[in-house]
């Protein structure tokens, strides 16, 4: 589909209904647009701020060329779309990120390889598919290392630890996978989680964020510190530069994260990529009120071809972000009363262990114990 400029009173059309999709749509508000969300669930959260919402399968191939003819944009607000599925969309609306996008971080073997390919360093990796195969790649790749699914896996689901060699039966161990095309990656001693936050515009031109300190708790995150605390001036430009090569690669339009390990050797910082997100992401809820630009109103603007805004922090001040993760939402009324935090809760009725109920920023330094 031809490429146009969006003004205010067109249409962006968001797939998926969940916590990301309902702050785009949002942000689209804010800028003149009405939002169309597309998901399967009626209870998505998106759904109760947008203009008009489909609830369909995301294999209904009717029901999403209606939805693509209806709009004058299309995005997603989660990676897991399967291919048909984009391509149908593509077929009827302009589709940011484009579908290559989606195909290359949909398999973590794809993605390690597209990233390897641009001479950017990760963690060592083999394809899995069959017993044997494990046994050979543990042979290369040594010990511990983590086996994963190649796709659909997020939060820590559908990962496993191998710390020695004859853990477990290998037969029992693809069992718990369910037959899934596996990948065994080697462990990286990091001394903490980074991430990059940028966007890259249908014109090329791209912003990011300051580079993130993320904390993960249970395989969730739970606390994002802006900018990284202690990590080199220059280490945090070649981490914009490695989410820049990267979205440049892809032809990339929209908002995107780039996950990274940060190691210190004999003093010295580098940078492996751990995995790329086609979207906006968790790390950079502190958007919302640290940065003069938020990741919602920056993909907002890449995908409808407008200008990309400024991502500098607010001030300058240092931000946090808590998520709010199950009975952690409880909490409410007292956030609400703390001078200085600024809570967002994505609508979720059951607030089950796990679950990412909102979150809470706070700009400048933060009081100890919150």
């Amino acid at each position: 589909m031809t490429d146009k400029i969006l003004g205010p009173g067109s249409t962006l059309g968001i797939v998926g209904g969940g916590q990301l999709g309902r702050m785009i749509a949002l942000a689209a508000a804010d800028y003149g647009l009405k939002a169309h969300v597309y998901a399967p669930d009626a209870d998505s959260p998106a759904f109760y701020v947008a203009a008009r919402t489909t609830c369909a399968a995301y294999d209904d191939a009717e029901a999403l060329a209606a939805f693509a003819r209806s709009v004058d944009v299309v995005t997603y607000e989660f990676e897991n779309i399967p291919h048909a599925t984009a391509d149908i969309l593509a077929r009827h609306a302009a589709l940011h990120p484009n579908a290559r996008a989606l195909s290359t971080t949909q398999d973590r073997l794809s993605e390690k390889e597209f990233i390897n390919g641009l001479g950017i360093p990760t963690a060592p990796f083999r394809a899995v598919d069959t017993p044997d195969d494990l046994d050979r790649a543990i042979e290369v790749i040594g010990l511990p290392a983590v086996l994963k699914t190649r796709r659909f896996g997020y939060d820590g689901k559908g990962q496993r630890m191998l710390r020695e060699r004859a853990e477990g039966d290998r037969n029992a161990l693809f069992a718990e996978f369910g037959g899934a095309p596996l990948i065994l990656e080697g462990f990286v001693p990091f001394e903490r989680e980074v991430s990059v936050v940028g966007a890259r515009g249908r014109d090329g031109s791209f912003a990011a964020y300051d580079l993130c300190e993320n904390e993960h708790r249970d395989h969730i995150l739970a606390l994002t510190r802006v900018p990284a605390p202690g990590v080199a001036p220059e280490t945090g430009r070649i981490a914009l530069e490695i989410a820049r090569r990267i979205a440049d690669a892809l032809d990339y339009v929209g908002v995107l994260a780039v996950e990274m390990f940060l190691v210190r050797e004999d003093g010295a910082e580098r940078l492996v990529v751990n995995e790329i997100a086609p979207r906006v992401h968790n790390s950079g809820h502190w958007t919302s009120e640290g940065a003069l630009t938020s990741q919602f109103a920056q993909h907002v603007r890449a995908v409808c071809g407008w200008p990309l805004g400024d991502p500098g922090r607010v001030g300058g001040l240092p931000v946090e972000m808590r998520n709010l993760i199950g009975a952690q939402a409880d909490d409410w009324h007292a956030l609400l009363a703390e001078p200085g935090a600024h809570l967002h809760l994505y609508g979720k009725g059951e607030a089950r262990p796990g679950r990412k109920m909102g979150h809470v920023t706070r700009l400048g330094p933060v009081p100890a114990g919150s």
